[in-house]
């Protein structure tokens, strides 16, 4: 017993003192440390979770030195750099509004490097602390074993919202929230015993949002900000694949439509009738911030797939008056497909009603096939687009939401291995400059190495949702045991 007891302390003293390696001899060089996720010279909110990374290069011990009103010291004996909690907090509260120093001085091979600094800017404005998702392998084949989860930002807490293993493996799509409040959202529970499922004030309904009008069930949506209304595409959906060598799966709409639902009335508004002998493609439609406004992507009719290149989607907006429940006569071209040469998609209008963001490809209803998709922003108050051209990657930029204080947005990127989107976080300053983008953290940041799932729609809340996923297996079940009868 008393060799057990010696060999243990003597375990931890080398712990300690493999940990408390100093450096000596240091080697300074103009490079910046190869760190992963890349926390390099960003703009963080006063309220993230801790940004633990690794170093690329398998240093056997690191000493982090963190520079602003106080300097601090943290020490690791492996590549992987993660801080106490309460260590971190106290950082961010101390550094609002200041710019901190990080540097990094590691053990390479025998040799200590002392690399060039870089730099973290704390902003007073805080993101939204909630973000939800949904995990699901990326292949058009592989939608049996999907997750919806939520996330809490400031910590590295995550619930499952909902988990197809308890609804007999049906598909289910991703979780929309309106006014970014966790007590009203929406997502579409597919399948025999499916539906939309709605949740206003923490109460669940599942909805049949499907008329013999309609193209298909309820498909991509937006909450008006009242909440009573929704506003949704209905889609006819088709994979194809393409024979091009660097280019893989093409999904587009046979057919598409817009709707409007009352939840208070049960009612539906259809979009106005087309006169001409062919029907546009309409779809990814959002409400203003003020909620006066519809805006929807728009394409003219091709045939599909033998055009599928010449598809190309403009941008347009309806009025829409609450009082009279029904939509306006004139309809405004934002975003012109032809005058562009691109085709838009995925539409998110910030709270502060000052800017559209959007997806652009060179052709085409679904982005994120498409390596070359970027984001894109219009002012709405002067109608000058942004390329936004320091927030873009090789690999395609999709998926976006807003912050409820409009200063903040999340969007989901191919950037790393043109494989798995990933949550990256930006702020947009009072300039309505874009700053770098940072990616989700993690406690283990090695886990983006080693998931093999994608973060499809990542979506901002103001809280933590009031149901999760036996909420909605009983939902099913329900709907399951009334079909039945």
């Amino acid at each position: 017993m008393r060799n057990v007891c010696l060999n243990i302390i003597f375990a931890c003293l080398l712990t300690l003192l493999s940990a408390c390696q100093q450096p000596k001899d240091v080697v300074d060089i103009d490079m910046i440390p190869p760190i992963y996720p890349d926390y390099t010279d960003i703009t963080i909110p006063q309220n993230i979770a801790p940004l633990n990374f690794i170093i690329r290069n398998n240093p056997s011990a690191v000493e982090m030195t963190i520079e602003g009103e106080s300097t601090r010291i943290l020490k690791r004996d492996n590549y992987e750099v993660s801080f106490p909690r309460n260590m971190w907090r106290s950082i961010l509260e101390a550094e609002v509004g200041n710019t901190i120093t990080v540097r990094i001085t590691a053990k390479v091979d025998g040799v200590w490097i002392r690399y060039a600094p870089f730099y973290w800017k704390v902003v007073a404005d805080k993101i939204d602390p909630f973000l939800s998702y949904r995990l699901i392998e990326p292949g058009y084949e592989v939608w049996n074993s999907i997750q919806l989860r939520e996330r809490n930002i400031e910590t590295f807490d995550e619930y499952v919202i909902a988990d197809n293993n308890l609804t007999d493996r049906s598909c289910m799509n991703c979780h929309i929230y309106g006014n970014q409040d966790p007590n009203l959202s929406f997502f579409h529970l597919r399948g025999i015993n499916g539906g939309t499922i709605l949740n206003r004030n923490g109460q669940l309904r599942k909805l049949n949002i499907r008329t013999s009008e309609m193209v298909s069930s309820a498909t991509y949506g937006n909450f008006h900000t009242s909440g009573r209304y929704a506003i949704f595409s209905s889609n006819t959906v088709i994979p194809a694949f393409h024979t091009a060598k660097g280019e893989r799966l093409e999904v587009y709409d046979e057919a598409s439509d817009l709707v409007l639902a009352d939840f208070d009335d049960n009612k539906i508004l259809y979009f106005p009738k087309d006169t001409g002998d062919t029907k546009p493609f309409r779809t990814f439609p959002v409400f203003s911030s003020d909620g006066r406004y519809v805006y929807y992507c728009e394409a003219p009719f091709v045939e599909l797939p033998e055009d599928i290149r010449e598809l190309k989607y403009s941008i347009h907006r309806i009025p829409f008056d609450e009082a009279s429940f029904s939509f306006g006569n004139q309809v405004d071209t934002i975003f012109s497909a032809e005058d562009a040469g691109k085709s838009a998609s995925l539409l998110s209008a910030s709270p502060d009603g000052r800017f559209l963001m959007y997806s652009v490809a060179d052709y085409g209803t679904f982005p994120i096939w498409h390596r070359e998709t970027d984001l894109q922003m219009i002012n709405l108050r002067t109608f000058e687009i942004d390329s936004l051209s320091s927030i873009n990657a090789d690999y395609s930029d999709t998926y976006h939401s807003w912050s409820s204080n409009s200063r903040w947005f999340v969007f989901a990127s191919k950037r790393d291995d043109g494989v798995y989107g990933k949550p990256y976080f930006s702020y947009i300053g009072s300039d309505g400059q874009a700053t770098k983008p940072f990616l989700l953290p993690q406690k283990d940041p090695a886990i983006y190495d080693n998931g093999l799932k994608s973060y499809n729609i990542p979506q901002f809340s103001k809280g933590k949702l009031p149901f999760g996923a036996r909420d909605i297996e009983i939902l099913y079940r329900e709907a399951e045991l009334e079909s039945i009868k």
